[in-house]
């Protein structure tokens, strides 16, 4: 199939005022310069978007899609298990209800993919997952599971189980758990080497892929000293890790940037709603970007809305963020971040075909959504 007449965006090395892509069986196998468009086939199919932006499809790095439904309270809400501050042996993906309207939303808003999972009720809550937005069985939509280690810092353990009169009931609670966790995965982890185990660990096995540096630790935390703690932790383990929310990350941007870890900045488009996130600021991706920090904006859906994305990434660019890395912000930098980057975040040869149509730049208020394609296949067309 062939789109053409695209002011195509690739976030790779070039970008085409009139270009083409070409897929098949859900890769891209060509893409250029519409003077170099090679015509089409007989039956083969040709999508003229006449001049509408056509980028890849966006993402969103950190949201609860499917595991925290809008509406239905507990009945529908499994996104934290919180009755025991440690269990990172639970899966998203036994949580996660794709019947959940978010997709569709998502969908409409040109969103492809995301990274969903367990929320920041416990010290460790469980292994999120990087999939598809288009589907019926969960199954089929995974690109990477398990695709990070969700661990929290800061007010949302410390008041969930202090309250009970349990660990953790401070920072020093939380961060005194999670090494004694890790010491011990740590532990199993050269036994397992050294072939000395009696018996596998259900309990343990989740912390392998960390310890191999295979996934990262996806570390909430928005006050500047639990950022800090995250980084030193995941130093003293020798760990990866994305740094969630980051709220604060701008007071303390050249920190973050030795650190060589990442930052998935938001939900800024939500009120101060907690005492950790009192200096929340738009100009904090731009601050965190132009200092150096790889940096992806997310809607944490449903505390602000997925198909808000866009918008949450114009108000960045508005306060500061470059217009380009605003772009990138939302397509390249997540699929990085995310670990997925050889897959889709860039209109490349090779990659998936997830596409994105615009009728203009979609940070801005009016644009719609044309059309939303998802492995090579149109899973929503908007109004023309």
């Amino acid at each position: 199939m062939y789109l053409i007449n695209g002011k195509i965006l690739t976030m790779a090395e070039k970008d085409f005022e009139s270009g083409y892509i070409c897929w098949n069986n859900g890769k891209i196998k060509s893409l250029g310069d519409m003077q170099e468009f090679p015509g089409a086939k007989e039956g083969e199919e040709i999508l003229n978007v006449s001049g509408a932006w056509v980028l890849p499809g966006l993402i969103d790095a950190h949201c609860h899609v499917g595991i925290s439904e809008e509406k239905g309270g507990v009945v529908v809400d499994d996104c934290n298990e919180m009755t025991t501050p440690m269990t990172p042996w639970l899966r998203g993906i036994d949580g996660i209800n794709p019947m959940d309207a978010a997709f569709h939303d998502a969908i409409a808003a040109g969103i492809t993919s995301l990274m969903t999972g367990p929320g920041s009720s416990n010290v460790a809550g469980g292994q999120s997952v990087f999939l598809k937005t288009r589907g019926r069985c969960l199954d089929h939509m995974i690109v990477k599971a398990p695709a990070a280690m969700k661990v929290a810092f800061g007010e949302n353990p410390k008041v969930n189980y202090g309250q009970k009169d349990v660990l953790p009931g401070s920072r020093m609670g939380i961060g005194g758990m999670l090494r004694e966790e890790l010491f011990k995965a740590r532990n199993y982890l050269e036994k397992k080497e050294k072939g000395a185990l009696e018996e596998e660990d259900f309990r343990m096995e989740c912390w392998m892929p960390v310890l191999k540096k295979e996934i990262p630790l996806k570390a909430h935390a928005h006050r500047a000293d639990d950022i800090l703690t995250a980084i030193r932790i995941a130093k003293e383990f020798d760990l990866d890790m994305t740094l969630d929310h980051c709220t604060e990350g701008h007071l303390i941007a050249e920190e973050i940037v030795k650190s060589g870890f990442p930052a998935i900045v938001g939900p800024t488009l939500t009120a101060r709603s907690k005492i950790e996130v009192k200096y929340l600021d738009f100009k904090n991706v731009g601050v965190l970007n132009r200092a150096g920090v790889k940096t992806a904006i997310m809607t944490d859906h449903p505390v602000s809305l997925i198909q808000y994305l866009p918008l949450c990434v114009g108000l960045s660019v508005k306060h500061g963020l470059d217009l380009q890395e605003g772009f990138k912000a939302m397509t390249k930098y997540p699929a990085e971040i995310c670990g997925v980057g050889e897959r889709v975040g860039t209109l490349e040869v090779g990659k998936d075909a997830d596409i994105a149509v615009f009728t203009g730049n979609p940070m801005e208020t009016f644009t719609k959504t044309l059309y939303t394609i998802i492995d090579g296949t149109i899973v929503y067309r908007g109004e023309t």
